[in-house]
């Protein structure tokens, strides 16, 4: 499928009201933050928890063909110097005939923070904008303000999200991931060949390009052997030429047992 045909179908499947006929009773989605005290290096281990009405679903980073991907605006929060979010391995769902990925009635997202004073208190205070979909999609923006916890202690739920973390290439077993780019009339068409042991079942790949400024079409995965092979096609939003670096391209491999995060590739 040609990248020009697929934008706008992503318009039209993330619709940005509610036709007349759909009714919501109640808030679709509610936002609060998990506490899970300090860390040995002297930060604080948070989440931020998005619990959603049965039946619905929210998008990961990376949200594929039908959907938009969370955003944060810590810009209110107070000592707050680095932020680092965990992405719990996602589901893939047939939406409409498109691939969209994220997760079903509720989302952790485990969060470190480093404070740019540990002598302070943290607090976090912003919002947190994102789509949620069930017959119908629409956006939302979640408010939150908290005053993080030093003295609390291991969190469990905390703990099972960053359980459900992508393995890295190590826990993988990958011996390899390269990359072959080629232009096309749209963009560029990126062959990613990862040597490595099946991730079990239906195995689907998802390509970052790693600049926010470009867009990765839903990537077809097949596999022969111990090699799996994903492709996809890589648009500008902005309609110009680019160039593709290599290691900061991101190959995601979703599976049925687990989930491998891949980070760079080489081109041979």
């Amino acid at each position: 499928m040609s990248v020009k045909n697929v934008l706008p179908a992503i318009a039209i499947t993330f619709g940005l009201a509610l036709p007349a006929t759909a009714q919501v009773n109640g808030p679709v989605a509610e936002l609060d933050i998990l506490d899970g005290g300090r860390t040995a290096k002297g930060t604080y281990l948070s989440a931020v928890r998005v619990t959603l009405q049965d039946g619905w679903k929210t998008y990961w980073r990376a949200p594929g063909d039908a959907g938009i991907p969370p955003e944060f605006n810590w810009n209110r929060s107070d000592n707050v110097g680095d932020v680092s979010i965990t992405w719990p391995a996602p589901d893939v769902f047939d939406q409409n005939g498109l691939q969209s990925i994220g997760y079903e009635n509720q989302l952790v997202l485990p969060v470190e923070i480093t404070p740019k004073n540990p002598a302070r208190p943290v607090r976090l205070q912003g919002t947190m904008d994102l789509g949620v979909c069930k017959d119908v999609c629409i956006p939302e923006q979640l408010k939150f303000d908290h005053t993080l916890d030093a003295q609390a202690g291991r969190n469990p739920t905390i703990a099972a999200a960053l359980a459900q973390r992508p393995f890295s290439e190590r826990e993988a077993n990958v011996a390899l991931a390269s990359c072959h780019l080629s232009p096309t009339a749209d963009g560029m068409r990126i062959e990613a060949r990862v040597t490595m042991p099946s991730a079990g079942g239906r195995e689907v790949a998802v390509i970052e390009p790693g600049n926010p400024a470009l867009w990765a079409s839903q990537t077809e995965t097949t596999r022969t052997g111990n090699t799996l092979i994903a492709t996809s096609e890589v648009i500008n939003a902005s309609g110009g030429p680019f160039a593709l670096d290599r290691s900061e391209i991101r190959i995601t491999v979703l599976g049925a047992n687990h989930a491998v995060d891949i980070r760079g590739c080489s081109a041979s």
